[in-house]
């Protein structure tokens, strides 16, 4: 591993870009930011070969994309301040939980953004900061530069915004299903995090930076979704801000012979019954050759396209489950096989 400092490449209001930050943030890791700017745009892309974000650049001269992959390469890089745990119960939630962080809070991303015109005008100048004048958002715009832009948040919306909320099965008429999924997690995690710091207990794990990226770069952020937190914006706003201070984050270590807090079961039975519902519907129209399926989680019947990552996602994690022989420890098989979810891996 070559010394030297890690690139960050993307933008603040990028769910998954912030991700990678707080892992980077948290791991203690040498790293600065390279804002994907309008300038910059073709030549990363070219040698990316891909148009999405965060990339990050290695001191080694790698590119990466993924933070799915990223993630366990940084954990296995910067040992000392690990992110995955090691006994079979605390490392299959972590896989776990990270994999339903990623791909169920999107639909609630790309909704709160893109369906409320107000949210909408708002993003446009922060996203012109980052992309046209290579600039943190949390420095204050002008009024001239808010007027400058103030066309880039509708014409992201209408390029890119309103068409992934339809593919997603979020668009406007799905605004009451949204809010509604969006307050039983949050009353979950309120309920967990009243008694401990992170996830999995004292120490956070890849989980925890997909909720936090999320949050931070949506959630906390945009004004429509945090005008929905009501009761529950102090406890995500200290759970979140936690990850992103200039200060070292003091954490503790998981949980001794390989427990895991009571709470953690709530927040696994409420994935059972949203994400892997609609993910087991995704994977098994896409199997099938379908571009779209439904599901429904209890707020009527949402249709939206299929996508062939959910079911790499899935493939990912049953891996990092046989490796620690899951399907055979009783810890894991207590909470994971009565639910569903550890036959949602390993079919």
């Amino acid at each position: 591993m070559y010394p030297g400092e890690y690139e960050l490449i993307g933008s603040e209001l990028s769910f998954f870009t912030r991700k990678l930050e707080a892992q980077l943030r948290f791991q203690q890791i040498p790293w600065h930011y390279q804002f994907k700017t309008e300038a910059r745009k073709v030549e990363l892309e070219a040698k990316a070969g891909t148009h999405f974000i965060p990339l990050l650049a290695t001191p080694d001269k790698w590119l990466l994309q993924d933070t799915i992959a990223i993630g366990p390469l940084l954990d296995g890089r910067f040992n000392d301040q690990p992110v995955i745990p090691k006994t079979p119960l605390q490392r299959s939630l972590c896989f776990v939980l990270e994999d339903a962080f990623n791909h169920w809070l999107g639909r609630i991303c790309l909704h709160s953004r893109w369906c409320y015109p107000e949210n909408v005008a708002w993003v446009g100048p922060r996203f012109g900061a980052n992309l046209m004048l290579d600039r943190s958002i949390d420095v204050p715009l002008t009024d001239e530069e808010i007027e400058q832009f103030s066309n880039l948040g509708p014409a992201m919306n209408a390029g890119f915004g309103k068409h992934a909320c339809e593919a997603n099965g979020a668009g406007i008429e799905g605004g009451a299903a949204v809010k509604a999924d969006f307050k039983e997690m949050l009353d979950v995690l309120s309920q967990h995090f009243a008694n401990h710091r992170f996830l999995l207990g004292d120490r956070p794990c890849l989980a925890d930076f997909a909720l936090a990226g999320a949050s931070k770069a949506h959630f906390i952020t945009d004004p429509e979704p945090k005008s929905w937190l009501g009761q529950y914006e102090t406890m995500l706003t200290e759970y979140t801000e936690s990850f992103f201070i200039d200060d070292v984050i003091e954490a503790a270590a998981w949980c001794d012979d390989d427990k895991l807090p009571d709470t953690v079961a709530s927040i696994v039975n409420y994935f059972a019954r949203t994400y892997f519902v609609s993910a087991s519907a995704n994977i098994t129209a896409g199997l099938a050759g379908e571009k779209f399926y439904e599901y429904d989680i209890g707020y009527g019947v949402t249709r939206a396209r299929t996508a062939r990552r959910l079911n790499q996602a899935r493939l990912h994690v049953k891996e990092e489950l046989n490796l620690v022989n899951a399907a055979q420890d009783p810890s894991v098989r207590t909470l994971l096989e009565e639910n569903g979810i550890l036959s949602y891996y390993l079919q």
